[in-house]
């Protein structure tokens, strides 16, 4: 009987769904590192979500691992580079919050669009602004996605509605053209977005790929919606694309330090630039953190390990 230790908070539906399937299934919510570097020998597969990194010194211990299951979509925090070379597989789960990233990604272009954000804080405080408030619309706007994987192909699905075209860009991918994008090219991007959605992994490529050069290419200014990591987009890049105005609004759901209390002397006061302005929106990543997803993301990742094990 194949054992598996699941280090973080999950829906009890993994633990069921597996142990239905012949596993036997340790769930530690509360293990912390040294817990788990001491135990993780025991186990076959290991279920984590953000606890603690999959670095080489916890591999090293998982003498018996077959597979790390990461219960989301990002797998930044796996070292994939030594689990392949140690034979480990790694597993994650982007179909299960999919659906919760497309939302929320067009809710936050919904409100900066319609600075319903600045709006919401006006009226609480008795401030009746109808011009300073006037909205733009999405209709006949050109929406450009980076990355058409399940997150930037769950927000292109619910655009259809709103009257907008819709260019996708994917390294990694050609002819995916559907009913909900056209494929193009970085430079059709730059060329003709009014939107900038990134839907991009973190990766070595990806790391900082947001630059001063990069906003600078777009032939007119744009709404930034970042649903990826934070360090695809530095803090300091989108202070500069405020200040120059290559950037109309931004909407952030991630930051390159989510560990506020540890940023650096550089990114406290880019933040604090940021967050004094009007033409920014903040979520703490949660985009793809729904009820729903919290479930979906647990069954996925129940299946994909059971499928493995047959």
């Amino acid at each position: 009987m194949p054992k598996c230790l699941i280090i973080d908070g999950m829906h009890e539906s993994i633990v069921h769904k597996l142990q239905e399937a012949g596993v036997d299934v340790d769930y530690k919510p509360d293990i912390i590192r040294t817990q788990v570097m001491n135990c993780i020998h025991n186990y076959e597969i290991l279920v984590v979500r953000s606890k603690t990194p999959i670095d080489k010194e916890l591999i090293d211990r998982g003498i018996n691992l077959k597979y790390v299951a990461r219960a989301g979509a990002g797998i930044d925090n796996l070292d994939l580079e030594y689990l392949k070379k140690t034979g480990i597989e790694a597993i994650n789960a982007p179909e299960g919050n999919r659906d919760a990233v497309g939302d929320h990604t067009v809710g936050m272009l919904l409100v900066l669009l319609n600075k319903m954000h600045i709006a919401d804080q006006q009226v609480r405080k008795l401030v009746w602004d109808r011009e300073g408030n006037r909205g733009t619309e999405l209709h006949n706007k050109t929406v450009g996605i980076i990355g058409y994987g399940n997150m930037g192909s769950a927000f292109a699905e619910r655009l259809p509605g709103f009257g907008c075209k819709v260019l996708a860009y994917d390294k990694y991918k050609s002819d995916f053209s559907d009913q909900y994008v056209k494929a193009a090219s970085l430079e059709d991007l730059f060329q003709e977005a009014d939107i900038l959605s990134l839907h991009v992994p973190l990766t070595k490529e990806t790391n900082n790929m947001v630059s001063n050069e990069f906003l600078n290419k777009f032939s007119k200014n744009i709404y930034l919606i970042n649903m990826a990591r934070g360090e695809v987009v530095p803090l300091n890049t989108v202070v500069y694309g405020l200040e120059t105005g290559r950037i109309i609004c931004a909407g952030l759901d991630v930051l390159e330090c989510e560990r506020m209390t540890e940023f650096s002397q550089d990114q406290k006061n880019n933040f604090d630039i940021l967050t004094a302005s009007d033409r920014t929106l903040f979520t703490p990543h949660v985009g793809g953190w729904s009820f729903e997803s919290y479930q979906k993301i647990s069954e996925v990742l129940a299946e994909k390990i059971i499928d493995k094990l047959r």
